[in-house]
């Protein structure tokens, strides 16, 4: 059997999740504390490769052995987060843990995983949410807040979302189903939120600063399915900063 941690993380300190020669990452914390914890070194595996300074409030991954793939532990599986928490820094928390088949993979096996984008849209900028949301002074009005919830409808589907993708990606199967799409305001926040089977390099990030255009008027809602079909990134949006960027679900199939 493998171990499925939940975990959630502040991204603000890491160069994301991945390991990386001489820079703390997330992946490089967790295998530290499981070699701690289980006194053998171990293998984790994450859902996805978040970038610097993005979040995570229900990232995934397993916990296996190097050398055999599999975990076992006298850990009660209900004491595993307890165990995690004294040795994780305070940015990084273990929320839960379950046992899964070896066969499972963390990346692989996701059905859909959740994103959230916050933009604290204040004409003052807010010390507490520096680096938890992206700071947009110019006031979105309620007008603009429907043009930009039209556009973000117009992602749901299945889409070949090329134009939505960082330039330089190498990746060539660029086709993915968005399966939820939606803009809200959340008290001085507007919060975007988008559920699909699979994401792109920077592709919420790129939704988000395309949104932006669109509340300004440099696009409008009918321009989306265009630039869908262009498969040109010059033709979409800038991409927003990193840091208003949460992973909130990951979703497997219910027989893990």
């Amino acid at each position: 059997m493998k171990l499925l941690l939940h975990i959630a993380f502040l991204g603000t300190a890491y160069s994301g999740y991945q390991v990386q020669k001489n820079a703390p990452t997330v992946q490089g914390v967790l295998t530290e504390a499981a070699e701690r914890l289980f006194g053998v070194r171990c293998d984790i595996v994450g859902c996805s490769r978040t970038d610097s300074g993005v979040h995570a409030r229900d990232f995934c991954a397993t916990v296996a052995y190097r050398e055999t793939g599999t975990l076992t532990t006298t850990v009660p599986i209900e004491r595993i987060p307890l165990a995690f928490a004294t040795l994780l820094p305070r940015d990084i928390a273990v929320t839960g843990a379950e046992w899964v088949s070896d066969s499972f993979h963390a990346r692989y096996d996701v059905v859909f995983k959740e994103y959230q984008y916050w933009i604290r849209n204040t004409r003052t900028h807010d010390p507490f949410s520096a680096d938890r949301e992206w700071w947009y002074p110019r006031p979105i009005s309620e007008q603009a807040l429907e043009r930009m919830a039209q556009a973000a409808a117009c992602f749901v589907g299945t889409h070949d979302f090329a134009s939505f993708m960082a330039s330089g990606s190498d990746v060539t199967d660029t086709v993915r189903t968005v399966t939820e799409a939606e803009i809200k305001r959340c008290g001085d926040s507007v919060v975007f939120r988008v559920a699909a089977d699979g994401f792109l390099y920077n592709m919420v990030r790129i939704m988000t600063g395309t949104l932006i255009d669109v509340a300004e008027g440099k696009l409008s809602p009918e321009d989306i399915p265009s630039v869908l079909a262009a498969r040109d990134r010059t033709r979409a949006g800038a991409t927003a900063p990193p840091h208003g960027l949460y992973l909130c679900r990951v979703v497997y199939p219910k027989d893990i």
